[in-house]
């Protein structure tokens, strides 16, 4: 929850689509008792018919359900909304899903059996990450990353990055404190068919490592035995 302009508590809705209906009702029930507004529904018709008649601040979707698929659901909500955060909560953890529904727009991927926990704490990220994507800019310190520009500076001095190398430092500082595996990041940013090992990642982290040395605003730590994550100072 957050506070408005006149101090009263606005609660955040989540649209929750899953057709398993004793899942769909436990993760309401959850969140609504972590203290947002949620509403189920068991396909993609009727999560539509829910979204004509509600603002959602941010969906959570099963991929494998009748009729419309999480892919085509979320597909169609990005033609018509490029900025809520959309979650895939799903059994299948193959890395061609993982990579179409990357491609597709959706913004974070769980495996089922679901950890209420983790999915509280990802949620918690996927709504800060909402706020910083309105804006498109991203600051820690005297370090900005614009978005839209693909530019970065430090100090008001441009810091030359390439592509990926700007998409992957983006990532990290849109969920600081949040561990990524190498096998995210190549999923998200890497083509699905490439033959390049997930120890490539620790290339590019090593490159932006050397870049951002005069940076004394964040630190990419590694994380040993699984990846790496953006500490603020």
């Amino acid at each position: 929850m957050y506070k408005n302009g006149e101090g009263k508590k606005t609660v955040f809705k989540i649209l929750v689509v899953e057709d398993d209906a004793a899942l769909n009702r436990s993760v309401c029930t959850f969140l609504c008792n972590s203290g947002y507004e949620a509403i189920g529904c068991l396909d993609a018709e009727a999560a539509f018919d829910a979204m004509y008649e509600n603002v959602f601040d941010l969906i959570i979707s099963d991929i494998m359900m009748p009729r419309i698929d999480g892919f085509e659901f979320a597909r169609n909500v990005r033609a018509i909304n490029e900025s809520i955060p959309i979650l895939f909560m799903t059994a299948k953890d193959d890395i061609a899903s993982k990579q179409r529904g990357f491609r597709i727009g959706v913004d974070d991927y769980m495996v089922k059996p679901i950890d209420f926990d983790e999915l509280f704490l990802r949620i918690g990220a996927l709504l800060r990450r909402a706020k910083i994507a309105s804006s498109r800019q991203l600051s820690a310190g005297k370090f900005t990353m614009d978005a839209d520009e693909y530019t970065a500076y430090l100090d008001g001095e441009e810091v030359s990055l390439t592509k990926r190398e700007f998409n992957i430092l983006y990532k990290l500082l849109s969920y600081p404190k949040k561990t990524f595996t190498r096998s995210q990041l190549m999923d998200e940013f890497w083509d699905v068919d490439t033959e390049t090992t997930p120890r490539a990642v620790d290339v590019y982290m090593t490159k932006l490592r050397s870049k951002l040395a005069q940076c004394d605003d964040f630190e990419i730590v590694t994380v040993h035995g699984l990846g790496y994550k953006a500490v603020i100072k």
